[in-house]
C-alpha cells in the first residue's frame, strides 16, 4: 500500500515528491498547533498566583502591574520555557550573562527559535519549490533547501547568545583592571565601599557600559538592602569572568576577617595590572604564527615571479630560435 502511494505521490509531484509532502504535512501540523496553544487551559499555578496576589497590600500591588505587562507570554509560559528546573535556571543564567535581564528574557528567546525556525522553513520551501525543484534534484539539494534555513533559524538565536556573552566576558575582562584603580582611589580618598560602587559605575559607563552595568546593579541591590556578600556573589555568576570571581572572594574574606579593604584592593589590583600586561603580551607573542601562512601567500609568489621568470622567459626565447 505504501508503495502505491509513493509511486502515486512520485508520478504527480515528481521524484521529489515524497519529500514535498513530508514537509508539507510538518508545516501543516505545526500551524495546527498554534490554535491550540492559544486555546490552551489555564495554569493551575498561575490561578494560585493570582488569588494570592489578590490579596497583597496596594504598594505590592503597584510592583505587581508593572510585571503584569508580560503577562502574554506568560500566559503560554508552559510552551515557551523548559520544564526542567536545571535547564530553566542555566538557559536563564546564559541570558543574565548575555546581558538579558528582563523577566520575560527565557520565554522571547526560546519564541525567537520556534518563529525563525518555521519561518525559514516555509522560505526553504518556498524556494526549493520555485527555484530549485526538478528532475535533477539530488536527495542533498533537497535537505539542504529545504530543512537547512529551518536549522539555521532555530540555532540562529543560540548563536547571537553566544556570540554576546564571550564580546561581554571581553569587555569585562578588559575594563576591570580600570575599575580597581578607581575603586582603589575612591577607597584612599575616604569614600566607603558602597560610595566608590556608585562612583564607578558613572565613570565608566562611556569606556565598559557592561561592567558599569554590573557595577549599577550592585549599588541598587545594596542600598535595597541585600546582603553584600550574596551580592557580590550574584556578580561573579552574571559576569562569568574569572577575575571577577577571584575580587569577590578577596572582598568577602576582607570582610570576614576584618582585614584592610584598601590593603587588599592595592595587591589585587596590581595583580589585575600585570595579568594584562600578560595577555598583551600573550597576544603580541601569537601574532607572528597567525602571520607565517598569509606572509608566505602573499610574499612567496612575487618572490617566485621574479626570481625565476627572467630565467623562464630566457628559456622560451632559446627555445623558439631553436626552431
Amino acid at each position: 500500500m505504501f508503495e502505491q502511494i509513493n509511486t502515486m505521490i512520485t508520478d504527480l509531484l515528481g521524484p521529489a515528491g515524497p519529500l514535498m509532502v513530508v514537509a508539507g504535512l510538518a508545516f501543516i501540523l505545526i500551524l495546527a498547533t498554534i490554535p491550540m496553544m492559544l486555546n490552551a487551559k489555564p495554569d493551575p499555578m498561575d490561578k494560585l498566583k493570582k488569588s494570592g496576589q489578590e490579596r497583597m497590600n496596594a504598594e505590592s500591588r503597584a510592583v505587581l502591574r508593572e510585571k503584569s505587562k508580560n503577562d502574554k507570554l506568560n500566559k503560554y509560559s508552559q510552551f515557551l520555557e523548559p520544564q526542567d528546573e536545571k535547564e530553566l535556571s542555566d538557559i536563564r543564567m546564559k541570558l543574565l550573562q548575555a546581558g538579558y535581564r528582563s523577566k520575560d528574557a527565557v520565554q522571547m528567546y526560546f519564541f525567537a527559535q520556534m518563529a525563525l525556525g518555521v519561518l525559514l522553513l516555509g522560505v526553504g520551501i518556498v524556494y526549493f519549490l520555485m527555484f530549485v525543484n526538478g528532475p535533477d534534484a539530488t536527495l542533498q539539494q533537497k535537505m539542504m533547501y529545504i530543512l537547512g534555513p529551518g536549522a539555521m533559524g532555530y540555532l540562529g538565536p543560540k548563536y547571537w547568545i553566544n556570540k554576546r556573552v564571550e564580546k561581554r566576558k571581553e569587555e569585562i575582562q578588559s575594563g576591570f583592571p580600570d575599575a580597581l584603580d578607581m575603586m582603589l582611589v575612591c577607597v584612599d580618598a575616604g569614600q566607603s565601599m558602597d560610595q566608590s560602587i556608585v562612583r564607578i559605575s558613572k565613570e565608566l559607563r562611556a569606556s565598559y557600559p557592561a561592567l558599569a552595568d554590573e557595577f549599577e546593579i550592585i549599588s541598587h541591590e545594596m542600598k535595597a538592602g541585600k546582603d553584600k556578600t550574596q551580592v557580590l556573589n550574584d556578580m561573579s555568576e552574571r559576569c562569568g569572568v574569572q577575575d571577577v570571581s577571584s575580587f569577590v572572594t578577596v572582598l568577602n574574606q576582607a570582610q570576614t576577617f576584618g582585614t584592610s579593604i584598601s590593603d587588599a584592593l592595592r595587591v589585587y589590583a596590581g595583580e589585575m595590572r600585570d595579568k594584562r600586561v600578560m595577555r598583551a603580551e600573550e597576544k603580541a607573542n601569537q601574532l607572528p604564527t597567525k602571520m607565517t601562512l598569509t606572509t608566505m601567500m602573499l610574499t612567496v609568489p612575487p618572490l617566485l615571479i621574479i626570481l625565476v621568470g627572467p630565467s623562464a622567459i630566457g628559456i622560451t626565447e632559446m627555445g623558439n630560435i631553436g626552431q
